[in-house]
């Protein structure tokens, strides 16, 4: 299997290639140069397979010849033997139709660990092969930053710099992060948004002044490493709930799309997915791209789900490459026109590939409260608010009664008392693995939203390429 970028002009890669390297060097992401594909009897023998064993069932095709399926198997098991619950992503049911798949049982209790658990390995196990280091720069808005930060902790050859607006993360996250104290974690704070701290990741995987001393390395889900272990809980769920015999419909909460187009993947794979719902907060460009075919940037509102306060979904282009025609050179063109005017049209092939799957809903505060009342008075369960803001979405989606809706469960609801406490009146406890968080001393620095200064605060601090 190789890797080929959606901007069409930079090199194809292998899977450890396409792994350390994150983003690709025209700017674009890379995805597979094409889907592998399970036949129905094939995704029916995967049924009750253990969740490791699964995931590198599922995983395999993409990884190629860069692991053997015997040490995928060995890295698999070590990274969910972390987790704790021994089914890594349960389901819990709501009523007839509504469940919820549990993804916070990881170390940092978010979604992100399912990936990142997983991708520190790969880091480890690719960069052992040679003698470079590996620079990690990454920006999050709450949930990557500490899964990311936790899986590679103390790892030999890489560092890791990762940036978050300063003020809005919830303290839970930021703490998660900035309680690291090993030395080849580092914490950035900066002034303005996530989007603003995006822009800069970008911008310095495309510095050469940079990329030409270190080997920048991503964990956001640009790296296709993190969306492919993203799929294999999809194929989970859909197969405890009947699949392929059953078709199952998600609903996803959505910031930068790398999540929800995971299903899209599982659904190219052959797992009979009725519908995909892209479920997003006020600040709703996904929302508006799905429903109008309009992708124009606005500005970030600051909202209880601070992990979709996002304007820009990196994700989404290798949504468009896909059902596009997969033209790399139209969609950079297509792309540079956006980072240029922060608007773009959806073409028509566009539009119309995108709605064959998915569909969209948006939820404002009082929406998002709501669902949380509702789960919890109804169904005696406890959400955070971008669970929330999903489960609207799976209420509002008009989907077949007879198929079952599977909301997304991204993060504990501990991670987000405030609003959570607000709309339940219950203050929801953190488990006790990590209940003595507000005791742990914090290390971060605060920078300026200005490009420069990052640059030059990694660079004072990075590991050469070799």
């Amino acid at each position: 299997m190789d890797y080929v970028s959606t901007r069409g002009s930079a090199p194809a890669l292998d899977f450890a290639g396409a792994t350390l390297a994150g983003l690709a060097s025209d700017g674009g992401l890379y995805v597979p140069r094409e889907w592998p594909r399970f036949s129905e009897a094939e995704i029916a023998g995967l049924a009750g397979l253990p969740y490791a064993e699964l995931a590198q069932r599922i995983m395999q095709p993409f990884v190629g010849d860069c692991l053997t399926p015997e040490r995928l198997l060995e890295l698999t098991r070590k990274a969910y033997g972390r987790f704790a619950h021994k089914a890594v992503t349960p389901l819990v049911q709501l009523d007839e139709q509504q469940w919820l798949l549990e993804l916070f049982h990881g170390p940092t209790l978010a979604f992100k660990d399912v990936a990142l658990q997983l991708l520190g390995l790969l880091f480890e196990e690719f960069l052992g092969r040679g003698d470079g280091n590996l620079t990690i720069v990454g920006a999050t808005s709450g949930d990557t930053g500490s899964a990311a930060i936790d899986a590679v902790a103390g790892r030999a050859k890489i560092d890791i710099f990762m940036l978050h607006p300063r003020g809005r993360v919830s303290d839970v996250q930021r703490r998660q992060m900035t309680t690291v104290l090993a030395p080849n974690v580092h914490n950035i704070a900066i002034e303005g948004s996530f989007d603003d701290a995006q822009a800069m990741v970008k911008r310095m995987f495309n510095d050469a002044a940079m990329t030409d001393r270190f080997a920048i390395g991503a964990v956001n889900s640009i790296n296709w490493a993190r969306l492919m272990a993203q799929v294999v809980y999809y194929f989970a769920a859909a197969l405890q709930l009947g699949a392929p015999a059953r078709k199952v419909a998600f609903a996803v909460p959505t910031g930068n799309f790398g999540d929800v187009f995971a299903g899209y993947v599982a659904a190219k794979m052959g797992l009979p997915i009725e519908r995909l719902i892209v479920a997003t907060n006020v600040n709703d460009i996904l929302h508006r791209a799905l429903s109008t075919g309009d992708y124009s940037q606005g500005t970030v509102t600051p909202t209880a789900a601070p992990s979709m306060d996002i304007q820009v979904s990196s994700n989404f282009e290798r949504l468009l490459f896909d059902v596009g025609g997969r033209d790399g050179k139209a969609l950079a063109a297509q792309m540079a026109g956006f980072e240029a005017t922060k608007a773009m049209q959806l073409t028509n092939a566009q539009r119309e590939g995108a709605a064959a799957l998915f569909s969209s809903a948006r939820a404002d505060a009082d929406e998002m409260s709501a669902a949380i009342r509702w789960a919890f008075t109804e169904c005696g369960e406890t959400i955070d608010p971008h669970t929330a803001i999903g489960l609207h979405a799976a209420h509002t989606a008009g989907i077949d009664p007879a198929v079952p809706v599977v909301t997304l469960a991204t993060a504990h609801p501990a991670k987000f008392t405030e609003a959570v406490t607000a709309a339940t009146g219950q203050h929801p406890a953190l488990p006790a693995r990590v209940g003595d968080l507000f005791d742990r001393e914090e290390r971060l620095v605060d920078l300026p939203g200005d490009y420069g200064a990052v640059a030059d605060y990694v660079a004072a601090r990075a590991s050469p390429k070799a």
